[in-house]
């Protein structure tokens, strides 16, 4: 996964798509609240002129997002002369001889802003592929699987911001793009899962960034682990979120990643052995019960689809002596009547 991330950092492209990334405005706090208040599925956000620099036309009918732009305005203000020495002018009436200069001044105004899924027109440059192609044997048994181990229901939605999914922290769920390619789906339903896993806790003080390099690269190694190549989404989503060219991000998360990933894995290797049990696909052999110590050996079916053999267990001596005993009890019990019976019959 380094070695991959590390490949797209030296590549053209991402020299490319840090061109491109450098020409969008860098808002303050207050502006990305202002965002996100409007718009919280946002990503990349400018004016509408500067789009079209970019060769790209805010669709009709899209409203704007408004934010508090820095503006100069000029003024003129009047300043006492000052000689070469810096000191001031006066009049032969011993007053401050007066200039009037120009003055540039900073404040702010309101203006509009546009997120690129509000407009269209030239592709900006990316890297790897923008989605993943291409279908999965037996989809439908690793998406049941993904659901029947994820900790949150998973459902399917036409996201209208283009993500691919999300997590919902007050719902308490997990939608994704509906129409993806199965790859993509199973990659994308992962991922999200990393995100339920390792980031629903509000107090996690964790950046974004780390966020999602952690979220992807779980994803990406529990594909790896059954056939499914992500590569060439994958690493260039990591690089694209790691912090620095030596992938700060990835190392300081790797521990997290591999336990994570086993966690899923585990659990996924288990639903499948369980769904082929149930389809009859996969037999466990049992051994033929063998007589130990003249116990007699007896099978019990286990639901998750195994044999395991145990002992019956043989009566003790004690158990013996209360049985022995009850049987006396019921014998004199039942004379008694007996007797009584011929008695009332005279």
């Amino acid at each position: 996964m380094e070695e991959g991330v590390q490949a797209v950092f030296k590549s053209d492209k991402y020299k490319d798509l840090l061109n491109t990334m450098a020409k969008f405005p860098r808002y303050s706090v207050n502006n990305n609240i202002l965002i996100m208040m409007q718009k919280p599925d946002a990503t990349l956000c400018q004016g509408y002129n500067a789009w079209k620099k970019m060769e790209r036309n805010v669709k009709r009918g899209e409203k704007g997002i408004r934010i508090i732009a820095p503006t100069s305005y000029t003024v003129q203000k009047e300043v006492n002369k000052t000689d070469a020495g810096g000191n001031v002018v006066y009049d032969k009436d011993g007053e401050p001889v007066k200039d009037t200069v120009e003055m540039k001044l900073t404040g702010f105004k309101v203006t509009t802003t546009f997120d690129i899924s509000q407009t269209e027109g030239k592709d900006l440059p990316s890297l790897g592929v923008s989605e993943l192609k291409g279908s999965v044997e037996n989809f439908e048994a690793f998406m049941d699987a993904i659901r029947s181990v994820c900790p949150v229901p998973i459902g399917f939605e036409d996201i209208k911001s283009g993500a691919k999914g999300y997590y919902h922290t007050e719902d308490k769920r997990i939608a994704i793009q509906s129409g993806m390619s199965e790859l993509q789906t199973l990659k994308t339903a992962l991922h999200e899962m990393s995100h339920q896993m390792l980031h629903a806790d509000k107090d996690n003080k964790q950046s974004k960034s780390s966020k999602e390099v952690e979220a992807e690269s779980v994803a990406y190694t529990v594909c790896k682990r059954y056939g499914l190549d992500t590569s060439d989404y994958s690493f260039s989503y990591v690089a694209s979120w790691s912090d620095g060219k030596d992938a700060k991000e990835l190392k300081a998360s790797l521990g997290t990643i591999q336990k994570t990933a086993g966690e899923i894995i585990a659990a996924i290797d288990e639903k499948l052995k369980d769904q082929q049990l149930e389809k009859g696909e996969v037999q466990k052999p049992v051994e033929e019960a063998k007589p130990l110590d003249e116990n007699k050996i007896v099978a019990e079916k286990k639901p998750l689809g195994y044999i395991k053999v145990v002992p019956e267990k043989r009566p003790s001596v004690l158990a013996k002596l209360k049985a022995e005993k009850l049987k006396i009890k019921l014998r004199t019990e039942q004379k008694n009547e007996n007797k009584e019976a011929v008695i009332n019959g005279r």
